[in-house]
This record gives C-alpha cells, sequence and structure tokens, in this order.
C-alpha cells in the first residue's frame, strides 16, 4: 500500500479512537455552548477565509455568507453558482466532543447542488444554535424534519471544496489535509471503494443528517502551495 495513503489511514484510525473516547468518557472541553461572540469572526476576515476554500478561479465569483448574530448573512453576491461559507462546529456529528469547540472554522465551497440541498439544513441548525437550542434538542428536530420531510433532497454531484490552508477542523484533525467533499444519501464504502488498500477516497458516515460523506484528499492547497508531508 501507498505509505502515504498507509499514514493517512493509520492518523483517521487514531483521530476516530479519541473522537470516541472522548464522547464515551464525556471529557470534551467543550461541554456547552460558549458565548456566541466566540463563534464570529470580522465580517471581511470572514469573506476572506471563506474564500480561501478554493482555488481563487472558483472562489473568485462564488456567492459568500458570513455568520452573523442572526444566523448566515449574504456578504457577496456571485455569479458561478458556488456558494462559499465558514463552517462551525455545530456542523459535527451528534456527540463530537468538538461540536462546540469555538475555535473550529471549516472554510468550504460548496457548488449548486450542494448549495441548493445540503446548506439549508447547516443554515437551519446555525438558527437553531443562535437561538439556545440545546444539541440533544437539535438533533431531535433533524430527525424531526427528516420524518416530515421538510429537508431537501440530496441532489447528484453534491460537493465541496475544503481545501484552505487556514482550516481548523477540530483539535484532533486541525487543519487535516486539503480535500474535496462529496454528499451523497446513505450509502455502503464499497460504492466508491472508500477505506481498501490503495484508495484515495475516505468514508465519513453522517446518519443523523442521512448522508454518506465521500472524502479525497488533494496534494495541494486552494493558493497552490503544496501540503507538506508529516504536517499534521
Amino acid at each position: 500500500m501507498n505509505t502515504k495513503i498507509t499514514a493517512m489511514i493509520g492518523m483517521l484510525m487514531a483521530l476516530w479512537a479519541c473522537w470516541q473516547a472522548a464522547a464515551e468518557t464525556n471529557t470534551t472541553p467543550y461541554p456547552k455552548m460558549a458565548p456566541l461572540e466566540q463563534y464570529l469572526m470580522p465580517r471581511d476576515a470572514e469573506i476572506t477565509l471563506a474564500r480561501s476554500a478554493a482555488p481563487a478561479a472558483i472562489s473568485q465569483d462564488a456567492d459568500v455568507w458570513v455568520l452573523g448574530a442572526h444566523g448566515y448573512e449574504s456578504a457577496v453576491k456571485g455569479k458561478n453558482g458556488f456558494v462559499c461559507v465558514v463552517l462551525r462546529s455545530w456542523t459535527a456529528p451528534a456527540g463530537d466532543p468538538d461540536f462546540w469547540n469555538p475555535k473550529l472554522r471549516g472554510p468550504a465551497c460548496f457548488n449548486a447542488p450542494a448549495a441548493r440541498s445540503y446548506l439549508p439544513i447547516v443554515f437551519k441548525k446555525t438558527g437553531w444554535v443562535e437561538a439556545g437550542m440545546s444539541q440533544e434538542r437539535l438533533w431531535e428536530s433533524v430527525k424531526s424534519g427528516f420524518a416530515k420531510q421538510e429537508w431537501p433532497t440530496m441532489e447528484p454531484g453534491s460537493m465541496c471544496y475544503m481545501m484552505s490552508p487556514e482550516q481548523y477542523l477540530g483539535d484532533a484533525g486541525k487543519h487535516w489535509h486539503p480535500h474535496l467533499m462529496f454528499f451523497v444519501p446513505e450509502t455502503t464504502a464499497m460504492a466508491w471503494g472508500a477505506g481498501v488498500p490503495g484508495s484515495p477516497v475516505f468514508e465519513g458516515k453522517d446518519p443523523d443528517d442521512h448522508l454518506t460523506i465521500f472524502m479525497i484528499p488533494v496534494g495541494k492547497w486552494s493558493d497552490g502551495t503544496p501540503e507538506h508531508p508529516g504536517a499534521h
């Protein structure tokens, strides 16, 4: 097996073990939401960070949304169908120890199908969080929304770029790797050949949002600089 892929798989397994252990022992340093201002950013800085998710040829013509005191707000109107945002910690799965981590910043640039079918639930969760909803109640509301068919069906081809060198994806993963993410309705890892020897595809299960997320690391950050081996 390619040594780089082997190292990445080992790292992911170690991170998963840490996350599971923290969840099971309730040792997370973020047991509840921090004051809202800790999750906010200066507007111009957030626009720049959001755009760093994808190469400039994509992000310079994308819509940009920023987090305000009342949810995400449109900051820049684009023209290519992409939408760049900086995701916060509550996009993590239920029980993740980083769920309330105010340091987490996940710049992502979504294509049009993902913007239409994935971002609505992100924006809805954000509104609930800012209104003071607990994590437990949030997931009950998500489950209820699926039962009532209130959420859009994930569109074919939904994906996003997460190639920002400034990303902070949690205290364990931190910058992880520049990568692409593909969102599909729940399926098996082998539907994409994920996680098998020699495959560059990783699988992320998101049963609460009824999704399987496939991740493909790439060799460069959005600004064209190479990812340095051993930097994580």
